[in-house]
């Protein structure tokens, strides 16, 4: 009796599933606040830059993690250009997009590492008068299943 074993990337049938996941935070730009850099005429002006690092919460106030990143002003009382990380214990989420200054903003997901390693999606955010901002991410990811071909 012969037995063929089929070896290599070819053996394998991959069924890709996009799931859909809501993650929902708090940045507590409170307890830790930016630091401004006043770059430009004295006062809020074009290419000012905010630099943070603060406490990632989650919906019942509990640290999941770290929000750090920097935003460079371009619009005078309107919104600023924000790029940030979120650290949490399974991997990273970048985020990167205009923010305004009033309401919310949608900023777009462009990678992340870890269980975020192929995510895409959009952040929420919404900037709480506590000082906090609420950060709701919807993102969808791929997901690889691998089938082998069995043997003899």
């Amino acid at each position: 009796m012969a037995c063929v074993i089929l070896l290599g990337a070819s053996t394998a049938s991959v069924a890709d599933s996009i799931k859909s996941k809501t993650l929902l935070t708090i940045a507590d730009a409170k307890t830790s606040p930016a630091v401004a850099l006043d770059l430009g005429e004295p006062g809020d002006t074009i290419g000012d830059q905010w630099l943070f690092d603060q406490p990632l919460l989650d919906a019942e106030r509990n640290k999941i993690g770290n929000d750090s990143g920097v935003c460079t002003r371009t619009m005078v009382g309107n919104s600023s250009q924000y790029r940030w990380t979120l650290t949490l214990i399974n991997g990273t989420i970048e985020v990167a997009g205009r923010e305004f200054d009033q309401g919310s903003s949608a900023i777009g997901i462009v990678g992340g590492t870890g269980e975020y390693q192929h995510i895409s999606g959009e952040l929420i955010s919404f900037k709480n008068s506590d000082g906090t901002y609420t950060n709701s991410y919807l993102y969808s990811g791929k997901y690889h299943q691998h089938k082998t071909a069995s043997g003899c």
